[in-house]
């Protein structure tokens, strides 16, 4: 009989078990699973936005697609402020001294009171009131909708620096892929089932389902923010002492080297990827004739590529790779990928246009895991939280400009050529193609901004072993 020793087990449990070495002395693997529960009720929350309730709203409501998207932005005005909340938890003063827990804990209040008052807004908003104004229904949708995303910011922000303040420098990259996979897994699943649970609609369903979301969110978030952090008792004095300004913790973190230029890559990045999200699915089903099903395929092509993003990323940010090399790594990806984008119409090939969209996720998924990796190892550990905030404030402000412009130059694009402004030009892929092409000038405008923080990160990596050379950015004129 073979006996195995627990230091084997522990090897086969490393080897096996996917992120089992993402924990640490500081932050075991038990803990780590259920702190990225926070993940889940956010990407939960964020399908029921963009997803979901987008379509229940202009289909089964009949609310007017302008309304719409004034609802679908209002969670965007929020973000701008992911960078102040973050600073607010870096300086939080309590008795107990937390500071991350207690904003997990009111970010969760924030998103299941929004998602609890959503449902009923929606239906007064569909027409269906009987007394009050008019204005009632805008006015509380748009109040539904700011306190939910108001919660899942604060909620990601606070549970984003809690992770950073436990991780150690080692497993820091494992934590942050594990966390964005959880993000993913959270928006999966919960599509499925509320897809589901909504598949004959009606308006008691419909609150049913968005308050049960709303529920689940606090059951999800109490057990991942149970005992995450220490109990440091402060005395009167320590709570007394006033907290630092916002503005000379922006001063002190943006007079870092590469902190200004690390967000400036993450907005034009973010904007590169994103601005075809709502085009994508259009594209196939008017350009390639694509059916229903056969667009719907692209959320999961899309996916697969992303989760190969990040697993490859967590490998090679945990031998040590540099994250900024990394991220234009992803951006050259990108300009592959969205190539394909665009030969996928001249060539009449649906296969050339999944193998982009896979191309799509995997290097936003690289691209966005090592951004967030930078940010989370930035040098002012103490500051953890206005440091991701500001990364968190800069890249959702940019997803969501993002997809208005994308959509914008799309329908002008195919409006002028229409008209003939364009002369001969009026192929159905023009307005499409204008913005893939606008994607790629993005990235390469990516490259350039990043090149400095390549050679900065240099810096700072081990030396090469002797006899090998290594070509990379840093090499590249910017």
């Amino acid at each position: 009989m073979i006996f195995l020793r627990r230091k084997d087990v522990q090897a086969m449990g490393a080897a096996w078990m996917p992120f089992a070495d993402a924990a640490s002395e500081g932050l075991p693997l038990a803990q780590l699973m259920r702190l990225s529960l926070f993940q889940i009720s956010v990407g939960m929350a964020q399908v029921l936005l963009l997803g979901t309730l987008n379509r229940v709203m202009i289909v089964e409501l009949s609310v007017s697609a302008m309304v719409v998207a004034a609802m679908m932005a209002m969670p965007v005005l929020v973000a701008p402020f992911r960078a102040l909340l973050g600073h607010r938890s870096d300086t939080h003063r309590s008795a107990i001294g937390w500071k991350r827990v207690p904003y997990l804990w009111f970010g969760s209040l924030w998103q299941m009171g929004g998602l609890a008052v959503m449902p009923f807004a929606l239906i007064v908003l569909s027409g269906d009131q009987v007394h009050g104004p008019a204005w009632a229904g805008e006015v509380l949708s748009a109040l539904a909708f700011l306190m939910t995303g108001l919660g899942m910011h604060m909620t990601q922000t606070a549970g984003l620096a809690l992770a950073a303040d436990r991780a150690t420098d080692e497993a820091r990259p494992r934590v942050v892929a594990l966390l964005y996979i959880m993000y993913l897994a959270g928006m999966g699943v919960s599509a499925l089932i509320v897809g589901w649970l909504l598949r004959d609609f009606d308006q008691i369903t419909l609150v049913r389902v968005v308050q049960g979301c709303g529920a689940m969110t606090m059951v999800l978030n109490i057990i991942a923010l149970w005992k995450q952090e220490k109990v440091k008792p402060m005395t009167a004095a320590e709570r007394a002492e006033p907290r630092p300004a916002f503005g000379a913790a922006w001063a002190q973190l943006a007079a870092e080297p590469g902190v200004l230029r690390l967000l400036a890559v993450v907005a034009v990045g973010t904007l590169a990827f994103n601005m075809q999200d709502v085009l994508l699915e259009p594209y196939g089903g008017q350009v390639l004739g694509l059916s229903v099903g056969q667009t719907t395929l692209l959320t999961a092509t899309w996916s697969v590529g992303a989760l190969i993003g990040f697993l490859w990323s967590a490998r090679n940010l945990a031998r040590g790779a540099d994250p900024y090399r990394l991220a234009g790594r992803g951006a050259l990806i990108g300009v592959a990928a969205f190539s394909a984008v665009i030969f996928a119409g001249p060539l009449d090939s649906a296969f050339v246009f999944h193998l982009g969209a896979a191309g799509i996720g995997l290097g936003g998924g690289t691209f966005g895991i090592a951004t967030l990796t930078a940010a989370m190892t930035l040098p002012s550990r103490a500051a953890s939280g206005l440091a991701l905030g500001a990364w968190g404030a800069a890249q959702a402000t940019a997803a969501g400009v993002a997809i208005f412009f994308g959509g914008a130059l799309r329908d002008g694009v195919s409006e002028a050529a229409s008209a003939g402004l364009l002369g001969p030009l009026s192929n159905a892929s023009l307005g499409y193609s204008f913005v893939y092409h606008t994607e790629i000038g993005l990235l390469f405008l990516t490259l350039v901004i990043l090149g400095p923080l390549v050679r900065l990160g240099v810096m700072t990596q081990r030396e090469p072993e002797a006899g090998k050379r290594h070509i990379g950015l840093a090499e590249f004129p910017t």
